[in-house]
């Protein structure tokens, strides 16, 4: 999806673009028949829950707006998340920019279908399925690599001014550039060390299920991702630390509706008719490379993006919106640099490690503490008081209960609008909040204990 949506944001600023994807299916006419029948066997998270966050639906308004209405005519659901707002807040009164947390939802097939459908009309875009890449094509300039072009599964080459790698979380660039004497690709992070558990179900009366309860809810030693999608369907995930063996048995049918059924506030999103069987999903990357080694290009001519630069444990649903927000930076920087490679590499850095990177890391610290807090739930411990960025997070969770505007401010992060960090930067806003908190009783939502967990899954 990132790489469509770079692609046809580049496309219509003037550039001749191609895509090759490796996965050969054509696309489906209509967003139902890419749910159903859709092959993409290069995406593993492909039918997994799929959620695009307000920050991203900005994106697709100002520079796709014919992909925003495809999806609404394809069934997407518009969402506004102040409709959430916790019922303890009594100042319900709208505010200037609320607008700008209203979302579309869809399943992941819909969305990428009406990408490649916008895709195939546009005249400088050529997009060849079935075409699977080798390696780079490269030469020295300067003294240093650059990337000319591609070489084809089939022998054909293909030059270009810029390769973009869109290839995702398994991308084999940085093997390639490797194999070919160029050097190591920056890289740090590895396992999130979450497994995911999800189905799909539509609606047997046209209604969907009412959200009293957060989108993502910790519970325990599990967490709870319901998310509303297209045509009165939703997804409902349950997801646990990879270590955590006696919980894989949610795998299992029964055992995955139990443990749902057990949640209070969630068990209602299973009134509806299933759709998919329990698709789990393991190897959740939480890890970023970097193609600038000592501040210098490990190679010109190649570009990182989205996925293939840095990848996330889903559950915030970031994904395609920074992805989003990446392809429009990258038309942006090609429009100035494309004629110098080794500015444009710079360029291209700068931008993706001052408007992105701050998302990367508070969603790694995010899945680090409640990793943390799992596995000290699992060993029987009270988890460790939180510090740093957690204690803050946590603590305008707390307060924001009551509180319309630092609710706001949340949203803000979730909506991937304004990092909460630098929210609660200003004006002493952070220590603010952080005295606030210690005066409020943390909200306790209802769910099994470790012991019935353990019970249900046996």
């Amino acid at each position: 999806m990132c790489g469509l949506s770079a692609a046809l944001m580049l496309a219509r600023d003037g550039h001749e673009v191609s895509v090759f994807e490796r996965d050969g299916a054509p696309v489906p006419d209509s967003p139902e028949a890419a749910c159903e029948r859709w092959e993409r066997d290069g995406v593993t998270q492909f039918r997994q829950a799929h959620f695009m966050q307000p920050g991203g639906r900005a994106v697709l308004e100002e520079e796709l707006p014919d992909v925003l209405e495809a999806l609404e005519r394809g069934g997407a659901e518009q969402i506004d998340l102040l409709s959430f707002m916790p019922p303890m807040i009594e100042d319900r009164s709208p505010r200037a920019g609320d607008e700008r947390f209203v979302t579309v939802t869809a399943r992941r097939p819909v969305i990428e279908c009406a990408l490649a459908q916008a895709a195939a009309e546009e005249p400088r875009l050529d997009v060849r399925r079935g075409a699977g890449v080798r390696q780079l094509t490269l030469e020295r300039r300067d003294g240093a690599a650059h990337v000319t072009g591609i070489e084809l599964e089939s022998g054909e080459t293909h030059l270009a001014d810029l390769v973009v790698d869109a290839m995702g979380r398994a991308s084999p660039l940085p093997r390639w550039l490797h194999d070919a004497g160029v050097g190591e690709v920056h890289e740090e992070g590895g396992d999130s060390g979450f497994i995911y558990y999800t189905r799909y179900f539509r609606s047997l009366d046209g209604s969907t299920p009412q959200v009293i309860a957060p989108l993502l809810t910790a519970l325990g030693t599990i967490s709870l991702l319901t998310i509303p999608a297209d045509s009165q369907t939703w997804s409902v995930t349950t997801f646990v630390s990879s270590g955590d063996k006696p919980l894989k048995a949610m795998r299992e049918e029964t055992v995955w509706t139990a443990v749902v059924k057990a949640c209070p506030l969630h068990a209602h999103w299973l009134a509806g008719e299933p759709v998919t069987d329990v698709i789990a999903m393991g190897g959740i990357m939480d890890r970023r490379r970097s193609l600038l080694v000592d501040g210098r290009p490990l190679a010109t001519g190649v570009v990182l993006l989205a996925d293939a630069w840095a990848c996330t444990n889903p559950s915030l649903g970031r994904g395609m919106t920074l992805g989003l927000l990446h392809a429009r930076g990258l038309r942006d920087v090609a429009r100035e640099h494309l004629d110098e490679p080794a500015r444009l590499a710079q360029a291209w850095d700068a931008f993706t490690e001052e408007r992105l990177a701050p998302w990367y890391l508070a969603t790694l610290e995010e899945d680090r503490s409640r990793l943390r807090e799992i596995e000290a739930l699992r060993a029987g411990r009270e988890p460790e008081p939180p510090s740093g960025p957690s204690a803050l997070r946590q603590a305008t969770i707390a307060v924001m209960l009551g509180d319309a505007d630092l609710f706001r401010s949340f949203l803000d992060d979730r909506s991937v609008h304004v990092p909460l960090g630098e929210t609660l930067s200003r004006d002493g806003l952070g220590e603010s909040v952080l005295e606030r908190a210690a005066e409020v009783e943390r909200l306790a939502l209802p769910g099994p204990s470790r012991e019935d967990l353990l019970a249900l899954v046996a």
